[in-house]
């Protein structure tokens, strides 16, 4: 694949506001069809077939192990060889992946992007998209993998061609994967090569593993060895599939008046358009997580911005005790053991919701088809997960 000159689009990387969570070491399980290449479960493409006019997918090592990533490294600008090489010497670190990093417009939407290396990065993903050679492939032939949500939700379409880049220069790439990589607010994946071709920093972000060590001490360690001024963030563990900080809320909840000014907020915003990432109404809508952040804040509570964060700010409850302000959530991903949608319960099998692209914010009849259960929001759990959010 030809690419035109490299420009540089505004580096605006990503900060530890921006990555907060890493999706889970057991994804939904993943049928293959006969060529080999995933389908979800309910049997969509998730990886786009070989172009028929010619385009030929790179080639990829194959995944030797799995890597869970405990700490994002991120520069505005390419972090030094002897500081990556000082990274990978601190004490309990086991292994470190360069990567670059920044906010693009991807379809459109201003997303977090990561240029990587396919068959180093890979062990780094859930397991699902660990294991896809068919998406690592791709990838290393010149595609864009965009989260399962993105793509679906927000209406970009598998195989198509999608112009990605800063506000001066964009430059079309086709949409090889739906695969959601399990760092919060990346949306989408490509090769070094084709990061530098957009003009994205080169090496200015680093993935660091370290199983067996304290991440608050580990910050501290990096943070001798890296340059003044390069961020850290924790990443959360993945997903165990359990939720709860306590086995029953224990009054730490809303409040009658608190709920009552979430469920007239949300439901202020009935009849707005289902827009993807959109959080207010100078977007022009809004998205499942983003009509829950807005009407909590209506209520002065801070939430996250994701739906996998704001499914872990509360006691999680069967359907059954759900009570009017919930949260209801649903794991519609195939590439990602997270939560990937999220309501507001109304009571009496009622729901609003913000669905999807060509929808606009409704009242639904709650459904179980992949459910995974009501939360009960704690407030100050709420704003505590806001903080890294």
């Amino acid at each position: 694949m030809r690419w035109p000159s490299r420009r540089r689009m505004l580096p605006t990387v990503i900060g530890v506001t921006l990555v907060t969570t890493v999706a889970a070491d057991i994804a939904v399980v993943v049928a293959r069809d006969h060529s080999g290449t995933p389908v979800g479960t309910g049997g969509e493409r998730l990886v786009a077939a070989t172009d028929p006019a010619g385009y030929t997918p790179g080639a990829v090592s194959a995944l030797r192990k799995e890597i869970i990533p405990h700490v994002l490294v991120a520069s505005d600008q390419t972090i030094p060889a002897a500081n990556v090489e000082a990274v990978r010497h601190v004490k309990g670190v086991k292994a470190v992946e360069v990567v670059d990093a920044a906010r693009a417009f991807v379809a459109g939407k201003r997303v977090g992007v990561m240029g990587v290396e396919p068959s180093t990065f890979r062990a780094y993903t859930p397991e699902a998209s660990a294991k896809s050679d068919a998406l690592w492939r791709n990838i290393s032939g010149g595609d864009v993998a965009v989260s399962f949500t993105m793509g679906k939700d927000g209406g970009v379409p598998l195989a198509s061609w999608t112009q990605i880049g800063g506000t001066d220069h964009k430059t079309a790439v086709r949409v090889g994967a739906y695969a959601t990589m399990g760092i919060g607010q990346v949306d989408a994946v490509v090769s070094h090569a084709t990061a530098r071709s957009i003009g994205m920093p080169s090496g200015n972000a680093l993935l660091v593993s370290a199983p067996h060590t304290d991440v608050a001490k580990l910050r501290k360690a990096l943070a001798k060895v890296l340059p003044h001024g390069v961020k850290t963030a924790a990443l959360e563990s993945r997903y165990d599939g359990t939720s709860a900080p306590g086995s029953s809320p224990n009054g730490k909840v809303l409040t009658a008046p608190e709920v009552n000014t979430v469920i007239r907020a949300a439901e202020s915003k009935i009849g707005m358009p289902y827009v993807w990432g959109g959080e207010s109404d100078a977007e022009g809508g809004y998205d499942c997580s983003g009509l829950v952040q807005y009407a909590f804040a209506k209520a002065g509570i801070r939430m996250p911005r994701t739906a996998d964060i704001q499914a872990f700010t509360g006691w999680r409850l069967p359907y059954s005790q759900a009570q009017p302000g919930d949260l209801l959530t649903w794991k519609n991903d195939p590439t990602f053991n997270g939560v990937s949608h999220i309501a507001i319960y109304l009571g009496n099998n009622k729901m609003v919701v913000a669905p999807h692209t060509g929808t606009d914010v409704q009242i639904q009849t709650v459904y179980m088809t992949n459910f995974w259960g009501a939360i009960r929001v704690n407030p100050q759990l709420a704003a505590r997960k806001a903080g890294g959010a």
